[in-house]
């Protein structure tokens, strides 16, 4: 080692006995191994603790080519890369896969440069090695792990996300896993392209939910669940959206959660909603029901200070042909009743059951003074109606009570006072609709005479 040490004095020109400077400092202190090769690749100098870090001694390298520490001497990385320096004058640096004298592999991270030229003497080139087997070999596993994360990850049944939100408020998705091209059709490239391209899939009402769900998790920094609705080529599709934010420095939040496809579990939850809120026999709404949706449509008529007309409906002399034609002919004429009541109203407006032959109707969006013609209607068309049982015609009629539900009034009150309206149409001959007296277009009640 102290002839190695002598020989690189020499060539740098130190004197033998003078102080060690900087140079030589370096030269012996550093943590790799350091080759002086001339311009053939043969090894003329190498470094002091050259035999520790490249796993050969000096004799086993010196005067032979760099290149025989190559993993492959003949096809391996070193000689191209000594081929690069000496035909391009530049520098070359990367990672070679070198093999110790016991065989070991190990990847050394390499710097080749050409040293200045002299006037009169030939090319050297100074090699720099440092041994980076540990870190190539933890980098790989972290690829292995990450791969199999991916691979994971893209099995999902749902798109992992990380959205983020600037201090200003604008949303943009960072990283979106290959699920959003089941969920959505779009891949995560577009998405995180442009985020816009997502968020005008969600249906108006749902993207306002978002965002007040967003708002509520930026001040709580608390975990948020929601379900909302994207509007696809091939329908509506309901996706469960879960997330947890973080707080950043600069003030911003990154949301990371997990995407995930509930549409049949929301179908089924609708019909077990629809079976407990309906009446198996009509398919009217129940009472329970009944008082839940109107509920929901007071609370709107409020905030717009709109009157509801509200009425009940019994169909006159019900017992009597239960009496006479049995109770399978009761049900059939009810379930007629429910079908022609439902084709006389909107889509919107609530229609229950609310006892054996009562039912009950709040016209929603409608002025108490419409509320006259399209119950009427509604008269007519039952009084049209004709079944045949065991080869016999049946028809019946339907007795109105028509009461105006105030936007802060009691629906129990107003339905009082339709029941006391349809108890006065039921005394005053059946088959038509008594109300209000400033609503009644014939006075005291109408049968349409």
């Amino acid at each position: 080692m102290e002839r190695v040490r002598r020989a690189w004095h020499r060539w740098l020109g130190w004197e033998e006995h003078a102080a060690p400077g900087l140079g030589e400092l370096l030269l012996a202190r550093y943590p790799g191994a350091v080759m002086l090769v001339d311009d053939q690749g043969v090894v003329l100098q190498v470094n002091p603790d050259f035999e520790r870090h490249a796993g050969h001694s000096p004799d086993q390298i010196l005067g032979r080519r760099a290149v025989t520490l190559d993993a492959d001497p003949l096809h391996g990385g070193f000689s191209l890369a000594l081929e690069h320096c000496l035909t391009t004058r530049q520098p070359w640096q990367g990672v070679l896969l070198c093999r110790r004298a016991n065989g070991a592999l190990r990847h050394q991270t390499t710097m080749i440069q050409l040293l200045d030229e002299r006037p009169s003497g030939p090319l050297r080139l100074l090699v720099i090695q440092y041994d980076v087997t540990g870190m190539r070999e933890r980098e790989l596993h972290d690829r292995q792990l990450l791969a199999r994360l991916g691979d994971t990850v893209s099995r999902l049944p749902g798109a992992i996300f990380r959205l983020h939100q600037d201090a200003a408020g604008r949303l943009e998705l960072l990283y979106a896993s290959e699920g959003l091209v089941l969920l959505t059709g779009l891949t995560p490239e577009r998405v995180m392209e442009d985020t816009e391209r997502l968020l005008e899939l969600i249906l108006p009402e749902d993207r306002q939910l978002l965002e007040m769900t967003l708002a509520q998790s930026v001040v709580s920094l608390e975990a948020c669940q929601l379900e909302i609705r994207l509007d696809l080529p091939d329908g509506l599709r309901w996706v469960e959206a879960r997330a947890r934010p973080q707080r950043r420095r600069d003030g911003s939040i990154l949301w990371d959660g997990l995407l995930v496809e509930v549409t049949e579990r929301k179908e089924e939850e609708f019909k077990i909603r629809r079976l407990v809120s309906t009446d198996m026999l009509t398919g009217a709404m129940n009472r329970r029901a009944f008082f839940e949706q109107v509920a929901a449509v007071q609370a709107r008529a409020l905030r717009h200070r709109q009157a509801l007309p509200l009425a009940m409906l019994d169909l006159d002399h019900f017992k009597a042909l239960n009496d006479t034609r049995g109770h399978a002919a009761g049900d059939l004429a009810l379930e007629a009743f429910a079908a022609t009541c439902r084709e006389c109203l909107r889509p919107y407006d609530l229609f229950a059951r609310i006892g054996g032959e009562e039912f009950a109707v709040l016209l929603v969006d409608t002025a108490p003074d419409e509320a006259w013609a399209i119950l009427e209607r509604l008269r007519r068309a039952v009084e049209e109606i004709s079944l045949e049982v065991d080869g016999d015609i049946i028809r019946f009629t339907v007795s109105l009570g028509l009461a105006i539900l105030q936007p802060d009034g009691n629906l129990d009150g107003a339905l009082g006072e339709a029941d006391r309206a349809l108890y006065r149409a039921k005394h005053e001959g059946r088959n038509r609709i008594c109300g209000p007296v400033d609503l009644e277009p014939f006075g005291a009640g109408s049968n349409g005479a």
